[in-house]
């Protein structure tokens, strides 16, 4: 059965959700995207809100034109020239920054690293789609069959929409090259922090230490896995990482909270033991100095990562969702909230107060 739609001004739409550009999300009525060649509609059924969309609309200046919303789950209900209809009906995870929108043939999708292909960003991109014309937070989304990953029967829409926040950190701990037994620090307890301690969990790491803001991210870190937690200023973070280390430090280190200062970056290089490496998953903005000596003489690898790809053939959404299948992986206990999408401003209120005990915050649709 294709989806209800509601026509208006001649056109099918949907509701979905904008930013106003004066510090508010607001629902309006909007069109369908029409299905491309290749693609898929999807029936949304849970969107998380993520860390990138709080700070994107505190540095808005304008309203948005186009839904935002990247953390999605859903239904397939049409499929577009050239995907077997056998597929309407599936419960989806939804790749949608990466080969959901890529161009498959570029030298970046031949290696299966989707997110670098020159058509999946606004800025680069070689296609004349102009921005897919929607994000999770509608009702409705296209994107290319192969970005969308069936999920387990067994896993809850909630589920479902931590699989992206989920790859994003199996995919830092994968090309950092996790090891079993590493001892592991994770600095931030956000989304992507706290997912990054289930899956250094998954992946057979030793002792985990996890800095923490906010009591919240503490309590459900150590749920999670985490061996160790402390606050990140007071210095017993380092105090205590060393201490059940022998004095080394940590043999991977993840850095998940980013922003406009280099203290969590130095904070990464000084509890990292020598030869040990670095990965980068928060995102920074700015002109930042960093003293490059520090990491140069304990000989530090220091490596980016952003989203998620193939791995050794395996994609990091397949490994997600496989990650699901142990009954003991309690990854949806980070979802504290959960709202309507009429009621997304509440939603994004909750998700920026962490008084009100707010971890991870979804948009659920699961009528």
């Amino acid at each position: 059965m294709g989806p209800i739609r509601v026509r208006l001004e001649g056109e099918y739409k949907m509701r979905a959700a904008f930013y106003n550009g004066i510090g508010k999300m607001e629902v309006n009525d909007y069109p369908i995207p029409d299905i491309e060649d290749g693609e898929v509609l999807i029936d949304i059924k849970a969107t998380g809100i993520c860390g990138s969309d709080l700070n994107m609309n505190k540095a808005k200046t304008e309203a948005d034109d186009v839904p935002a919303g990247h953390e999605i789950t859903g239904v397939i209900v049409e499929t577009g020239t050239g995907v077997s209809k056998e597929v309407i009906g599936q419960r989806v995870a939804v790749e949608v920054l990466g080969s959901g929108r890529a161009c498959l043939q570029c030298w970046y999708c031949r290696q299966g690293q989707y997110i670098h292909c020159p058509s999946s960003t606004k800025e680069t991109r070689t296609n004349n789609r102009e921005d897919y014309k929607s994000g999770g937070f509608s009702e409705f989304i296209t994107r290319k069959i192969t970005g969308c990953y069936p999920i387990l029967d067994s896993m809850s829409w909630s589920e479902g929409a931590l699989v992206e926040p989920l790859a994003v950190s199996v995919h830092g701990l994968r090309i950092g090259q996790i090891k079993g037994g590493d001892n592991v620090a994770i600095l931030g307890a956000g989304t992507i922090g706290l997912t990054a301690v289930a899956a250094a969990k998954k992946l057979g790491a030793g002792k985990i230490f996890v800095t923490a803001k906010h009591p919240q991210q503490a309590e459900m870190a150590k749920k999670l896995g985490a061996d160790y937690t402390a606050d990140p200023s007071d210095g017993s973070f380092e105090d205590l990482l060393f201490e059940m280390t022998d004095g080394r430090g940590a043999d991977l280190t993840v850095e998940t909270v980013g922003g406009s200062r280099v203290d969590s970056l130095t904070q990464s290089i000084e509890v990292t033991r020598k030869q040990g490496r670095v990965v980068i998953l928060g995102v920074f903005y700015g002109d930042l100095a960093l003293n490059w000596a520090r990491p140069i003489l304990k000989e530090l690898t220091i490596q980016g990562s952003i989203c998620y790809g193939l791995i050794d053939g395996v994609h990091d959404f397949e490994q997600s969702i496989e990650m699901f299948s142990d009954s003991d992986f309690n990854l949806r206990e980070i979802v504290t909230h959960s709202y309507d999408l009429e009621e997304i401003q509440k939603g994004f209120e909750t998700a920026y107060d962490k008084n009100t005990g707010s971890i991870k915050v979804h948009i659920m649709q699961e009528a």
